[in-house]
């Protein structure tokens, strides 16, 4: 299931032609990757000078420096304890939980936060289920988690804004990077679906009237009240979270959870179904598009990639997870 609906795939990444936005050549190269040899990824520019200048910058006067966005993820994980250890910043650490998320990933932030003696606030609402629930019932192409994102990246803008915290950190990595770089195309087939969806069925519910209808949009209340930059130490630093798992265990009890999915990342149990539809929709995920920029990145081979993406669990268990919402595929 790792592979495309029509099983052609570029020879250099993963991403598959689709017919819409993404074509391969004559040598089975797609399109994307003629993009990214005309334009490199910006991101990989990045210093740790620039990440100094810009904390440095930005400092707050209020009771936080920055606020990390924590999943209990590696990624996430390890740019909270870089906030606190390398740079030493005052920190509240915030997470968001639409009732989907994983256990043992809320373990790990516990004990980063105590390990690293930081202010945690964590934060559960079913807001977000009857959206969810909407997408299954009506067959909707739309991605699950970019209707997420969008919710999320409101909520974490806003609370940053109510707590007068200047600087949002994440655990984003540079092939998920939004630092304002040139985008490429390779979103536009799934974000279309993401825009008529929000637009034509869920803003007629209302409790979502105002839903935003894209990352600008998600930021611009919290913005009039607060000056808020965005940004993950992961674009600045050389070093890759998977090269610090040791550290990670050793000194704030992080674990790796049972079952996630792309292999070896942490993610809410939503991520199933949002990429068992997703396959079955378009013949790939977000996760095939920031795989592939990490094999351009020269992060990883294509066959570690391919290995990455092997999707190990069924519609069964997908379903599963959605009787939470009394719905199922």
């Amino acid at each position: 299931m790792n592979k495309s609906k029509n099983n052609k795939i570029c020879n250099k990444c993963v991403l598959p032609e689709n017919g819409q936005n993404i074509f391969l050549d004559n040598q089975g190269v797609c399109s994307i990757c003629h993009q990214h040899n005309e334009k490199k990824d910006s991101s990989s520019k990045y210093l740790e000078t620039d990440l100094l200048k810009l904390l440095k910058k930005h400092k707050s006067k209020s009771d936080y420096d920055c606020m990390v966005m924590c999943s209990g993820g590696k990624d996430s994980t390890l740019a909270l304890y870089y906030m606190v250890k390398k740079f030493n910043l005052r920190v509240l650490a915030y997470t968001f939980d639409h009732g989907f998320e994983n256990k043992q990933a809320l373990k790990n932030i516990e004990n980063a936060t105590d390990k690293l003696s930081v202010d945690w606030l964590y934060f559960r609402t079913n807001f977000m289920k009857d959206a969810f629930r909407e997408i299954i019932k009506n067959r909707s192409k739309t991605t699950i988690c970019h209707i997420c994102a969008l919710w999320y990246t409101q909520l974490c803008y806003n609370t940053a804004a109510n707590y007068k915290i200047p600087i949002l950190i994440a655990g984003w990595r540079k092939e998920q990077s939004s630092s304002g770089e040139k985008s490429f195309d390779e979103y536009e087939y799934l974000s279309i679906e993401t825009k008529n969806f929000i637009k034509y069925k869920l803003r007629k519910i209302e409790k979502y009237k105002s839903f935003p209808l894209n990352f600008k949009d998600a930021k611009k209340g919290a913005l009039k009240k607060q000056k808020i930059i965005a940004l993950s130490p992961h674009w600045f630093l050389n070093d890759l979270p998977e090269d610090k798992l040791d550290l990670l265990k050793k000194e704030l009890n992080w674990q790796q959870i049972d079952q996630s999915y792309p292999h070896g990342s942490t993610n809410c149990q939503l991520n199933f179904p949002s990429v068992f539809l997703s396959m079955k929709n378009f013949g790939f995920s977000h996760y095939h598009i920031e795989t592939s920029k990490k094999i351009r990145n020269g992060e990883i081979s294509r066959k570690e990639a391919l290995r990455s993406l092997e999707i190990d669990f069924d519609k069964d268990y997908v379903n599963s997870i959605l009787e939470q919402m009394d719905c199922k595929i």
